[in-house]
């Protein structure tokens, strides 16, 4: 990859073909003015395309089908074939056929961008329950892109123009997440988090509070310990590290008085103290971004929503918040690379 990229490419990983992602996807790019600054590849099927294209009488969406990415063509949307046939499209169904077509959309797309071969990758919802089996088990694109990429760590990073969460914790269930929540887990991850707010939203001195994991915050250990003996301590080790870090904060008053607004991030210790927030105050521009990794990766923080799949109904909100944040996000570090040159 040359020093300067003119025209960076961006992927986008189609998902579950029955559910909203193709959609999504399309209404976001319909608008040429989305992609001018980038080139938008598109893993999954044209047949695909096509058939949400009559679908929903998108007559002014038009793309390119290519074999691979020599033949990728700037200023058009392109697309690119992950499997010989098209699964059956029956939108709001759910499928092992369209599940195979979500994580080979997926495998490819991760495999061009570990290689460079595109800048970012943007990922569609997908239906865990259609991927997984005995060979194969999928816990979120977290965690598959984290692993494939060789990473030791990332950090589920829910990103809005009002609102920052990241978690302690991610897809575990909520018994297990206690044992989970340590000092080490704890600087980790707030450690992801202030990187990712100086190198990738260019904040320089990031402000985040840390939320506590028991009712009020462990109320002085009536409620809980974790607080006293866990995170405390990681608060503190942090300070000392002159990292501008605070709490911990009783989650549900924090949100309530809206002290967010206070701070650059949150981090929360489990999946819905962060996200229940975070959906509430920005569903509709939400963003899923992994944090901490060598490769750029987002997400609209929705899923499938079969309910109203084929029905053009869906907004598209959140999918092209996640395009621009990817966009924007391959832009400073571009900056940042022609700088330290």
């Amino acid at each position: 990859m040359s020093a300067k990229l003119s025209k960076p490419i961006l992927g986008i990983s189609i998902g579950d073909i029955n559910g909203i992602g193709v959609e999504v996807i399309m209404k976001s790019l319909l608008d040429n003015r989305t992609y001018k600054n980038f080139t938008p590849l598109i893993y999954g099927h044209g047949k695909a395309i096509s058939i949400y294209k009559k679908m929903l009488e998108m007559e002014d969406f038009n793309f390119v089908q290519i074999r691979n990415l020599d033949e990728i063509q700037h200023k058009r949307i392109n697309v690119i074939n992950v499997l010989e046939d098209c699964p059956e499209i029956i939108p709001g169904v759910e499928t092992q056929e369209s599940g195979k077509m979500a994580i080979e959309a997926l495998r490819v797309a991760v495999e061009d961008l570990k290689e460079k071969r595109i800048q970012a990758l943007v990922t569609a919802p997908l239906n865990k329950n259609n991927i997984n089996s005995e060979d194969f088990k999928f816990v979120g694109h977290t965690e598959f892109i984290t692993d494939a990429v060789g990473a030791k760590n990332s950090l589920m990073f829910l990103v809005a123009e009002q609102l920052r969460v990241g978690l302690v914790t991610g897809h575990l269930p909520i018994s297990e997440v206690a044992k989970n929540v340590t000092k080490a887990r704890i600087k980790e991850k707030c450690n992801l988090m202030l990187q990712s707010l100086k190198q990738d939203f260019g904040i320089a001195k990031p402000k985040i509070a840390i939320m506590g994991l028991n009712p009020h915050a462990g109320e002085d250990g009536l409620l809980g310990k974790e607080e006293i003996e866990i995170i405390k301590p990681a608060i503190n080790e942090l300070k000392e590290e002159n990292k501008l870090v605070f709490g911990p904060y009783p989650a549900d008053g924090f949100f309530g008085m809206m002290h967010q607004s206070k701070f650059d991030g949150v981090l929360a210790m489990y999946h819905d103290q962060g996200l229940i927030p975070f959906k509430s105050i920005a569903f509709s521009n939400g963003i899923n971004f992994t944090a901490g990794l060598p490769v750029i990766r987002t997400s609209p923080d929705h899923g499938t929503a079969y309910n109203i799949a084929g029905k053009n109904l869906a907004d598209e909100g959140s999918m092209r918040a996640a395009i621009f944040l990817a966009a924007d996000i391959v832009e400073k570090h571009q900056e940042a690379l022609e700088i330290s040159n």
